[in-house]
């Protein structure tokens, strides 16, 4: 549908984004006009999952209703031109033969997950996934939780699986379909071939009638149904439009990149790390530095690792809460900044802070396996969590660097981290690039902005990052410092430092 009968005389246009996370919701409108990008926040609701006997689910029910009630606000502001969706990756829907949800989806951090991937079949194993699927190894992954679900009575009644964002498409509009960048994080998708991957759906003995027909981002996913159109207060035809649904691969699409060679740190619950590719790498090296090889806009790839983000100080806050001692996160990010530089230091990565729970004490517990003291006021933890965050974008960024042949020059760090000023600073001063912070509603954008060049608003890849970098507020931090302090704090890890040659002023490379 073009969208020019619903564009004002300037060639302009309102969409909706609903943009879903692992702890919060939100409906954000975006007019888009030439040199024009603003958003809206039109509602923003809780995502609090739901813990029952068999295990933890999202409320996905809760979901839907949110996303209804910030459509019809979003409808309240004028005509909306199409919608999209976008949410976190891998967790999915079964549905019945008659199309009916079977039970609340799983939560990717329960702990079904645990020891799937011990029971892979002979000859499918982990290194037979990722020469195909080019997939990072995570417990979580989408190919782990089905063989934990087959095991259900449920299976036997599935006819289609959906993953979160095509479940809500589903119910919107009645179509059924698999957007592929979501869809490249399940493990069971080809890399090189671009398409589900029925050699691995067959050997692991999953029914391929189940995997929907894949789209792209760009692409119409169909219309409103007449029941959401009264409920939302939106006309019945109002299209709702393919978006990269993977909130990672919209947030990369809105980095205002306009160097050729840059690396990026898409920073909330996770922190996101990586380059943009056009081929992927499946090479035996990238597998066991647990690279992953998703898809992106325009048939790149988005070759990165995922890193324990900001989970890490909300689970801090969340526990300083619980027993009594609220602190606000200005105030706790100023106790940081007057803490004592590299005191203490954790790889964020370790396995033991994936489950929700008193992460002090689990921060504890690894300084104490590794000789370190561990911090005694709240800002010592918090300067220990973002440090050692920054020397997770440093290894991991140069890794990503080495294994695809590349040689960034400038790392953009994207999402609600871009607003933590110490996190971007010292992000810099660890890898010795500079960084660029911002914008810290990437994903939005980069949703509302694929709708928009659907719809003719907005030209290719590289213009939607121009019209980005012009538009949005950005920052920019280089590195200062001696890098040698950082590399003495990686050491603590039980990892080599870096060659002293390179000196104080040397970057990542």
């Amino acid at each position: 549908m073009p969208v020019n009968s619903l564009a004002g005389a300037a060639g302009e246009a309102v969409f909706a984004a609903v943009d879903l996370g692992a702890t919060s919701g939100r409906v954000i409108t975006g007019r888009v006009g030439p040199g024009r990008l603003e958003l809206t926040e039109a509602h923003r609701f809780a995502n609090t999952p739901v813990r029952l006997p068999d295990g933890l689910r999202w409320d996905v029910l809760a979901l839907y209703q949110g996303m209804l009630d910030g459509l019809r606000a979003a409808g309240r502001s004028g005509p909306v031109a199409s919608i999209g969706i976008d949410t976190w990756a891998v967790d999915y829907g079964l549905l019945d033969g008659d199309g009916a949800l079977l039970g609340l989806p799983f939560h990717y951090r329960d702990a079904r997950n645990s020891g799937m991937a011990e029971r892979l079949p002979d000859g499918c194993g982990v290194r037979e996934l990722y020469a195909v699927s080019g997939l990072q190894h995570l417990p979580f992954n989408t190919v782990f939780q089905l063989l934990a679900h087959r095991e259900t009575a449920q299976w036997e009644a599935a006819r289609t699986l959906l993953l979160m964002p095509d479940l809500l498409v589903y119910w919107l509009t009645g179509s059924v379909g698999a957007e592929i960048t979501n869809a490249s994080t399940t493990g069971l998708f080809d890399a090189r071939g671009g398409d589900w991957s029925d050699a691995l759906i067959g050997r692991l003995g999953l029914n391929r009638a189940l995997f929907p027909p894949l789209r792209e981002p760009g692409a119409p996913a169909g219309v409103l149904l007449a029941h959401v159109a009264d409920h939302t207060g939106l006309p019945c035809g109002t299209p709702v439009t393919t978006v990269a649904s993977h909130d990672t691969a919209s947030a990369v699409a809105a980095v205002p990149a306009m160097e050729a060679d840059f690396a990026y740190v898409s920073c909330g619950t996770w922190s996101l790390a990586g380059l943009e590719l056009d081929a992927p790498v499946l090479s035996e090296e990238s597998r066991a530095a647990n690279f992953t090889n998703e898809r992106g806009v325009d048939g790149t790839v988005r070759y990165l690792r995922n890193i324990m983000g900001m989970w890490l100080l909300e689970e801090c806050r969340r526990e300083w809460d619980r027993t009594g001692a609220p602190l606000g996160l200005a105030r706790l990010l100023a106790d940081a900044a007057a803490s004592e530089p590299f005191a203490a230091v954790i790889d964020p990565d370790d396995a033991s802070f994936l489950a929700p729970g008193d992460m002090p004490a689990r921060i504890d517990a690894q300084l104490l396996r590794t000789g370190q003291a561990p911090p005694r006021t709240p800002g010592g933890y918090v300067r220990c969590v973002l440090e050692s965050l920054a020397l997770a974008h440093r290894r991991t960024l140069r890794r990503a660097a080495e294994l695809a042949g590349r040689t960034p020059v400038r790392i953009h760090l994207v999402g609600g981290g871009s607003r933590n000023e110490l996190l971007c600073q010292w992000t810099a001063d660890a890898t010795g690039l500079p960084v660029t912070a911002g914008p810290a509603e990437a994903t939005a954008l980069g949703n509302i902005l694929l709708q928009a060049r659907a719809h003719g608003l907005v030209g290719d890849l590289a213009a939607l990052r121009r019209l980005v970098a012009r538009t949005q507020e950005l920052r920019h931090y280089e590195p200062r410092g001696n890098r040698r302090d950082w590399d003495r704090a990686e050491a603590r890890l039980g990892r080599p430092q870096e060659d002293e040659a390179a000196g104080a002023d040397g970057d990542m490379n």
